[in-house]
């Protein structure tokens, strides 16, 4: 499988090299030369296979030459080692928990499955160091974090804004120690992405450091995450209904990924981007014009985005045909009010306590089932809701139990180190 450059500007790369480099010369995004489709008889068949197996048939093409059978089918047993139940809501809609894994958020998956990769392909040269530089608005660095930890060859820097993620989620990417460093950013999730994204191109850095990145703009983390729609379809294919999942997007490379899965023929029906008032892609929707903003803080923090690197792959996908992608895919945005009578609501309809990620793609599917009453739908809930605490108990007026995995993060000193701008991380990276 070759990938290129969507800036067009770079070579082509194998996918060891696209995993490694993160992005493109030319800062473009990675893309596969091909989408693969999968047989017709494959998903008539699916609630037959295991879990392993159909991630195995779903990501083998796009990992093509690289990685050999055995390994790939090893590192995915070690990705899904945990469970994605679905939990009714209501008779037309369910919500898919994606935070079963070690750090209660949907991106153990694609950190897991990356860090694996990174490790093979790094594992007969651990003495040269690749250096995963990583930007997160709450999850990601939690999650890339404990993948990567002690993986032989392999240095973790975690940038994150000041302030601006939960309390549990500073716990559990500043106290994992060993080669992992966390960077304390005075500034909003698109500064730490600007960084990031500056010191892929900074020569005075790339000379002496081999950077590779764990945001959903690596291939090895975006990819991944087309499981959780296999493992959706094939739960819910007994219902016998058109299948539209509500994904709550910040960065885009979940709902990315869910397109993916459908462009090499999983049948789902349509996609929703709910997103809270960082509404980028649902202004894009209603206006056909992209307008980047600066992002807001929101208690749905980690969508707060307010340029989302995926969506470019979105409309790849698409052909940048405006008007098939409105036939797929809808967007709506809700305030920080709406999402918590939204915790509210499905509490008191179901007694279910979500997290306030949930519960905007609650509110985006709720809004879209209202004109397809005959078609079933899910939300993703991407977090544990003990990563927001405070919302949550405050919102409901109940207390959360703490998973017992979490309760020894919870006890750990922080250790970052703050920066104010770029030339911080370049004095860091240099050091």
């Amino acid at each position: 499988m070759i990938y290129n450059s969507l800036n067009k500007k770079s070579k082509a790369a194998e996918f060891p090299e696209a995993v490694v480099r993160g992005i493109a010369p030319d800062r473009g995004l990675y893309f596969p030369e091909k989408i693969h489709r999968l047989p017709d008889s494959f998903f008539e068949n699916i609630e037959q296979e295991s879990i392993p197996e159909i991630a195995f048939q779903a990501i083998a093409p796009f990992v093509e030459g690289s990685i050999p059978e055995n390994e790939l089918r090893k590192i995915i047993e070690e990705t899904l080692d945990f469970d994605f139940p679905i939990v009714p809501i209501t008779n037309q809609m369910g919500t898919l928990e994606l935070f079963q894994g070690p750090t209660l958020a949907f991106k153990d998956v694609g950190a897991r499955f990356m860090a694996r990769c990174l490790g093979y392909f790094n594992r007969e040269n651990t003495s040269q160091k690749i250096t995963v530089l990583v930007a997160t608005s709450g999850d990601t660095g939690g999650a890339v974090a404990n993948g990567f930890l002690g993986v032989p060859g392999i240095e973790v820097v975690i940038l994150y804004p000041k302030g601006k993620v939960s309390e549990v989620q500073e716990q559990q990417l500043t106290t994992l120690g060993q080669n992992i460093t966390a960077l304390e950013v005075d500034g909003v999730f698109d500064d730490c992405q600007d960084m990031v994204k500056t010191a892929f191109l900074d020569e005075d850095i790339t000379k002496h450091k081999q950077l590779t990145s764990a945001n959903s703009i690596n291939v090895a983390r975006w990819l991944p995450q087309m499981f959780y729609y296999f493992i959706a379809y094939r739960a819910l294919k007994k219902i016998n209904k058109p299948l539209v999942v509500s994904v709550p997007s910040g960065n885009f490379g979940n709902i990315c990924a869910g397109l993916m899965a459908r462009e090499i023929g999983l049948p789902i029906d349509h996609f929703i981007a709910s997103t809270n008032i960082n509404d980028v892609v649902p202004d894009f929707l209603s206006s056909g014009v992209y307008t980047p903003k600066k992002s807001s803080p929101t208690i749905s923090n980690a969508m707060d985005v307010g340029d989302p690197s995926n969506f470019i792959r979105i409309l790849k996908i698409f052909g940048d045909d405006f008007e098939s992608l409105k036939e797929t895919f809808s967007g709506y945005r809700f305030t920080d009010d709406e999402t918590r009578e939204a915790l509210k609501e499905i509490h008191e309809i179901s007694g279910y306590v979500a997290d306030p990620h949930g519960a905007v793609g609650y509110l985006g599917l709720k809004e879209y089932l209202k004109d397809h009453p005959e078609k079933y739908g899910i939300f993703l809930e991407t977090a544990h809701p003990v990563k927001f605490l405070d919302t949550v108990e405050d919102t409901l007026n109940i207390k959360v139990d703490i998973p017992e995995r979490l309760k020894e993060t919870l006890s750990k000193t922080k250790e970052s180190i703050e920066i104010q701008d770029y030339q911080g991380l370049k004095n860091f990276l240099l050091r």
